[in-house]
């Protein structure tokens, strides 16, 4: 018993390598096919490069909105039925969006692939998008907005770094968007936007799961060819001078009680090799209980309720949000001492060879689990494909991180992680609320 289990756990971090097949279709949707016929399951997603980098600055939250807005039905599906035709035949749906891209997703039986493929093509080709659904949706996305970001403690954090990260990309703006923007937009904007975005040629379809490929290809031939192709997009680039001294922010939240300190750092591309090295920074200084930030300033020293760090990878640039709460008498200004000297660390002292062993050992552990589901495998096939050109980094991109050295974890740490470099926001209760 117990030498099986030492070898299951020795074969933790061999996953097994993602078999898929890619092709274009003449109206240029990319199809990418994963054959899995150890679950009972099939998933039909397609992702659109569209985010909400690609809106107006005075039209924001269009993305989003559209990824409400286009369940409200097609010319063939009557409103208020997808959900119904979803759960009837034993699927569930869903949908995301990013700054970057659009991802939507059904998961069917096996035995239901063309329902599934029939009904994101209805979605590509036939959307209705009228008066009554777009006033529907509305609603929707304000009560969402009030209650993940206005209502919520702490919830506008995000969109205050935004803002003060971002002055020319509209990274700038959240993905929700602004109320009074889509208040103001018109039927005929709502309309442009999706025959400028949701065309074949601006997205990827990908099935995974256990399916026949011959019969899957006949069925994306026959519901996806016809759709004309679009104009292509052009997508426009936006540049950021180097932050090159510390952004102070305030913002007063009526929703907490006790004051947060923010640190936010601008990270270069996920696409590039500094992103993963400081994917690997992140984990060692704040990933989980065991993480030195943790260890030293809550456990230990025992002055903050809580100690974090969020990492937002995305195509263009990335964003490195470190973030404290003190326990009385500690302020927001201690944390931020505590922080920085091991940050200096950091960047003065190669990490030990235990704790470069344990980073690697996570990072296996999080590569199998990414591509444990065939929901993650079908997500992630999409994401490689459409915002980095290599669907095959789902096999080999944990061999960059493998390949990162302890210098370099120094090196990259010099690079982006200094005072100079950041946003310090200071999120703080409005006087009223301390009462």
């Amino acid at each position: 018993m117990m030498l099986s289990a030492a070898l299951m756990l020795g074969g933790v971090a061999h996953a097994q390598k993602v078999a898929f097949e890619e092709y274009n279709l003449d109206n240029g949707m990319h199809v990418i096919l994963h054959n899995d016929p150890s679950a009972p399951v099939v998933i039909t997603s397609v992702m659109y490069h569209v985010g909400s980098k690609d809106e107006r600055p005075d039209r924001t939250g269009f993305a989003h909105f559209f990824e409400h807005l286009l369940f409200e039905g097609t010319q063939n599906i009557k409103r208020g039925e997808w959900m119904k035709i979803v759960t009837a035949n034993g699927g569930v749906n869903n949908a995301n969006t990013s700054d970057d891209r659009t991802y939507y997703y059904e998961v069917f039986p096996s035995n239901n692939l063309e329902l599934g493929l029939w009904m994101e093509s209805e979605r590509l080709m036939h959307p209705i998008i009228n008066k009554i659904g777009v006033d529907t949706q509305n609603e929707v996305v304000k009560e969402e907005k009030r209650m993940r970001y206005d209502n919520q403690p702490y919830g506008n954090i995000l969109p205050e770094v935004k803002k003060n990260m971002f002055k020319n990309h509209p990274y700038r703006w959240t993905t929700i968007g602004s109320m009074k923007d889509l208040d103001a937009a018109t039927l005929e904007e709502f309309q442009a936007f999706n025959k400028k975005f949701y065309t074949p040629n601006n997205a990827v379809l990908v099935i995974a799961g256990d399916f026949d490929k011959t019969k899957a290809k006949e069925w994306v031939q026959k519901y996806f060819g016809p759709i004309p192709k679009g104009e292509e997009v052009k997508k426009q680039t936006y540049t950021e001078e180097p932050i090159t001294q510390t952004i102070k922010a305030t913002y007063e939240d009526p929703n907490i009680q006790i004051p947060m300190v923010v640190a936010s750092y601008r990270t270069p591309s996920m696409k590039t090799r500094d992103a993963r090295v400081l994917d690997l920074i992140s984990s060692y200084l704040s990933d989980g209980k065991s993480s030195k930030l943790y260890k030293k300033i809550v456990d230990d020293k025992k002055m903050a309720l809580q100690i974090g760090a969020v990492g937002f990878s995305q195509e263009d640039y990335g964003t490195y949000i470190l973030y404290g709460l003190p326990m009385a008498p500690n302020t927001t200004a201690d944390i931020l001492k505590e922080m920085d000297e091991e940050i200096v660390k950091l960047q003065t002292d190669l990490i030990s060879e235990k704790d470069y062993e344990k980073l690697q050992n996570k990072f296996d552990n999080n590569f199998v689990n990414a591509n444990a589901s065939v929901e993650g495998i079908a997500e992630n096939l999409a994401s490689y494909y459409l915002l980095y050109g290599d669907v095959n980094l789902i096999n080999t991109e944990i061999d960059i991180y493998h390949s990162i050295t302890r210098e370099e974890i120094r090196e990259v740490a010099k690079k982006y992680l200094n005072p100079n470099q950041r946003l310090i926001l200071d999120y703080i209760p409005t006087p009223k609320s301390q009462n």
